[in-house]
């Protein structure tokens, strides 16, 4: 009798560790498991350095992650985007490549935009500001092409 009320108090310790590492992993992985969005795509001529699961913001919050980068054929990059549902585009909306603080985590602003169409989910953003590489603008400046 001992050594079942051992054994079932083993398992419950080992199944409580399990749960933890699985919240651990979906909280701090940030990995999205139950989240629920619509997706859209943007393409851009450059996103230097901009990685999949970056965030994308509208006025400072958070309200999505960019899911995939793929090269189109005109060789830009091509971004598909997951929103929450209740963040409404609209045609003229903005997508922006952006970095957090001097040398931070590039993400993706976006300004709604105020048009009479909304953005269906699965369509596509059509104005979009590419990434700006400091190095690409020192060397402007030193050739004297500012």
């Amino acid at each position: 009798m001992r050594k079942a009320n051992l054994e079932v108090g083993v398992g419950i310790f080992v199944l409580v560790g399990i749960a933890c590492l699985v919240y651990l992993a979906v909280h701090l992985g940030e990995w999205e498991m139950f989240r629920r969005g619509y997706r859209v795509y943007a393409v851009f001529d450059n996103i230097s350095g901009l990685k999949k699961g970056a965030a994308v913001e509208v006025a400072g919050v958070e309200v999505g992650r960019v899911e995939d980068i793929e090269v189109t054929p005109e060789y830009q990059a091509k971004l598909t985007l997951v929103l929450n549902r209740n963040v409404i585009l609209h045609e003229d909306a903005i997508a922006s490549i952006r970095t957090k603080g001097i040398i931070g985590d590039k993400f993706v602003k976006l300004s709604p935009g105020f048009g009479e169409q909304r953005i269906p989910p699965g369509g596509r953003i059509r104005e979009t500001e590419s990434a700006i590489e400091l190095e690409e603008l020192v060397s402007k400046f030193i050739h004297g092409k500012v």
